[in-house]
Order: structure tokens, then sequence, then C-alpha cells
């Protein structure tokens, strides 16, 4: 696991039962700003004992992202937020103004406190 994905994981272990967030609002509490597609690399990539509520997750329109390479499991996902209390409307969107979370200050800093935020890595810099 890579520092952002674990700067990535932080942040969605905290997003409560019947609440969710985007992609995008999940890289910029993590700091990744611009960078919602790793965070849905980091989420395909959670196993149960991670213990990382991957499925509060969703897309900016408020739907589940669907994928082949996701073997069902975005079906799964409606499921799970259904259980938590999400509702879904007919055209299968979560409405955001309802369920998105909205963190306090303290609880962005509580999600990354552990993990001493420092500049990531994107890649793109030069090494010395």
């Amino acid at each position: 696991m890579t520092k952002r994905y674990d700067r990535i994981y932080a942040v969605v272990r905290q997003i409560p039962v019947g609440q969710v967030a985007t992609y995008g609002q999940v890289a910029e509490l993590a700091g990744l700003i611009g960078k919602p597609r790793l965070v849905g690399y980091a989420l395909y990539r959670v196993t149960d004992a991670d213990e990382v509520p991957w499925h509060r997750v969703i897309n900016a329109k408020g739907e589940v992202s669907h994928a082949l390479s996701r073997n069902g499991s975005d079906y799964l996902q409606r499921v799970l937020l259904e259980d938590e209390g999400v509702v879904f409307n007919a055209k299968g969107k979560v409405n955001l103004a309802t369920y998105r979370w909205r963190p306090t200050p303290d609880q962005r800093q509580t999600a990354l406190d552990p993990l001493i935020l420092k500049p990531v890595d994107d890649g793109d810099s030069p090494q010395p």
C-alpha cells in the first residue's frame, strides 16, 4: 500500500454510516486534489481485512460507478448503502444534498493525524 492509498483509506474510514462522499471529495480531503481516479484505484484494491467502507464513496453525479472489472461489486455497493439507509431515486442516484458527508474541521484533522501530512510524491517530480 502506498502513502497515498493510506491517506485515502484514512479519509474513507471517517465517513459515517448512512452518508456518502464522492471520489473527488475524498481526494481533496486526502490532500490529493485533482486525483479522484486514484481514489477509485485505491478502493478497488480494498479487502475485507482492511476495514475500509469503500461502498460509501460514489461519483459526483450521486451514482454508483459501474465497471465490468468490479465483478458485480457495484450492485453490492448499492445494497450496502441501502442497508445503511441511503435512498436511491428511480434513476439510481443518491441525493448528495441529503446524504453527502460534510466533515467538520476536527473530523478532517482526525482522519489524517495518524499519517502526519507531508507532500505526496505524485511521480511527476524529478528525483534528487
